[in-house]
């Protein structure tokens, strides 16, 4: 079960942009209802993703780069993995604040920090695909380790 986790959890993050995309797109049309629907569904698929994550985090431990992989691609993959970290960390803060100030009807303040909170998810998203593909499909056979070794090898 545990190999499983991963693979539904990317694709959580994945719809989770998607909705993000689309709840975008609505909006520009100013189509608010449709827009809030969108972004809602997109704030609970990535809350989905993190309740697995973390989830998996805690009881299982992160994957690390395979051992067998090329050293300079292991090593690109920390730098790249450490990117990805920072920004969905700063991503899934962005995005709280911004559900925060539609849920005070702080329109104002929403639509400011909104179309930058979109445009890092819609960047987050795509880098953890590509660490899920690092890990589980190009360079598969990591070992599972408690999460700082796994990130800082």
């Amino acid at each position: 079960m545990p190999s499983l986790l991963p693979t539904i959890s990317t694709t959580f993050i994945v719809i989770s942009a998607v909705l993000v995309g689309f709840g975008w797109y609505h909006i520009a049309k100013g189509n608010r209802e449709t827009h809030k629907k969108f972004m809602v569904a997109g704030a609970i698929f990535a809350l989905a993703f993190f309740l697995v994550y973390m989830s998996r985090t805690i009881f299982v431990g992160n994957t690390k780069f395979a051992e067998d992989g090329p050293i300079w691609i292991r090593d690109a993959y920390y730098v790249f993995l450490l990117f990805h970290i920072t920004l969905a960390t700063v991503s899934a803060v962005f995005g709280i604040v911004t559900l925060l100030h539609a849920y005070k009807e702080r329109f104002a303040k929403h639509r400011k920090i909104g179309k930058w909170t979109a445009i890092m998810w819609l960047i987050t998203a795509p880098t953890g695909v590509m660490v899920y593909l690092l890990l589980y499909v190009l360079y598969p056979g990591g070992t599972t380790a408690p999460v700082w070794e796994a990130i800082f090898k």
